[in-house]
């Protein structure tokens, strides 16, 4: 049984409790998310990384993977998102003076978006990062993780402002 949804609440049904979103009507088309987020690091660690050093190995390739993972992932992770297919996953890290620089872009052909995927791609490279570099640097912080903008669906195009 269906039970409306609380006006401006979509997750809500009409007693409050949460629900998934019926999509089902929604059209299909072509949608993509970009998130970018930080992990500040010590001068050593990024020393290391610049340097192919760190112990347990590669860690911007193990982040890397890990982000896509993540994005595949994410109805596991978050309760109320749904499965969707997953068509594509960019993930750039830099290594910059601070730490390394994260950005995903997430990339579907379905009846709701991806900002979530793209949110938990940088999510999960930041924390596969921080275990890869954690004996060098035990207080890295994951900082700024946030959608940047998102393509596709009946809102269209959105571009974080400023």
């Amino acid at each position: 049984m269906s039970h409306p949804s609380t006006p401006g609440f979509p997750h809500l049904d009409a007693s409050g409790a949460a629900r998934m979103v019926d999509v089902s009507g929604k059209e299909v088309t072509a949608r993509s998310a970009v998130a970018t987020g930080r992990v500040l690091l010590s001068p050593a660690a990024v020393a290391a990384l610049r340097e192919g050093a760190v112990p347990k190995g590669d860690a911007l390739a193990v982040a890397r993977i890990a982000g896509i993972q993540g994005a595949k992932r994410t109805p596991d992770l978050v309760p109320l998102c749904h499965p969707i297919a997953i068509h594509g996953v960019d993930v750039a890290l830099t290594v910059v003076d601070r730490g390394v620089d994260i950005r995903a872009t997430v990339r579907t052909a379905d009846r709701t978006g991806v900002e979530m995927e793209a949110l938990t791609c940088v999510m999960t490279a930041a924390l596969a990062l921080i275990d890869m570099v954690k004996a060098l640097d035990p207080e890295a912080v994951v900082t700024d993780v946030r959608v940047e903008e998102k393509t596709g669906g009946k809102t269209g195009q959105w571009r974080r402002s400023g």
